[in-house]
């Protein structure tokens, strides 16, 4: 059979049109032809879908990783978070933007009266990601923060943070009051407030069994290398009520679609 005008190209000239497309897109072309399934499945194309310091970010995993090729990888780091930083923190890829994902566990975060065992107690959870989750047993000053360094996330992109978390059946007191959200980047901030309550619209149910709430949007776009601390809160001090019954997973930031 003849060859087509663009299977008469090099090698190369196909991978670099085809990075310039989506892991999707280069799944699709790979359907075409045997010449463009070697090149939709090169480590070349594959390795332009993954983040610069890829190498550098796997190298913090918990465990070895194993990929037998550079789509392998993009596939496994699409479809599972990489547990990295001694468990403190989860590492993933967003399959429709092969943008950074990053989950913070509740190490990784601030979180009023943690300490003291009689406000909250850390736990395993077979459904986390993380050895530990914390469990908030009763205050009345509900206080969570995290911080991530911009620098992390990937250039030019939006983002929202999001409290991960679940409610237990024997919850109380969390749907009194609006919690506070904010998220803070230098001279940016957004606010916003939210129920947490069972029903609440702005409370959504994640594929992995958790609930999710919109802490806030930023827009990371890394112009001339400046990097900023990326604040995010969730905080309920004005009532002087009691509350507990919320299990705390950790705070997500990820590209808002």
């Amino acid at each position: 059979m003849a060859k087509t005008r663009i299977e008469s190209l090099p090698e190369d000239c196909v991978v670099h049109v085809l990075s310039f497309t989506s892991p999707r897109d280069a799944c699709r072309s790979s359907a075409v032809s045997s010449f463009f399934r070697e090149a939709a499945d090169s480590d070349l194309t594959w390795r332009k879908f993954l983040p610069a310091d890829y190498a550098e970010i796997i190298s913090r995993s918990v465990r070895d990783m194993e990929f037998s090729s550079m789509k392998d990888l993009f596939l496994k780091l699409s479809s599972t978070p990489l547990l990295i930083d001694g468990g403190r923190k989860t590492f993933s890829i967003d399959k429709y933007t092969n943008k950074k994902c990053y989950m913070l566990s509740t190490k990784e975060l601030s979180i009023a009266w943690a300490t003291n065992n009689l406000n909250w107690c850390r736990k395993p959870l077979l459904q986390s990601r993380f050895p530990e989750s914390v469990e908030l047993i009763m205050v009345n000053w509900l206080e969570i923060h995290g911080s991530i360094d911009s620098g992390l996330l990937s250039t030019n992109t939006t983002y929202s943070a999001y409290l991960v978390f679940q409610v237990a059946d024997r919850a109380f007191g969390l749907g009194t009051l609006p919690s506070e959200v904010t998220v803070e980047v230098g001279d940016y901030k957004a606010r916003g407030s939210v129920y947490i309550k069972l029903g609440d619209d702005k409370l959504c149910l994640r594929g992995d069994g958790w609930l999710e709430v919109e802490l806030g949007e930023f827009h990371n776009n890394g112009n001339g290398g400046c990097q900023n601390e990326v604040k995010m809160w969730l905080k309920e001090v004005k009532g002087v009520h009691l509350k507990g019954g919320l299990l705390v997973e950790g705070i997500e930031i990820r590209p808002k679609r």
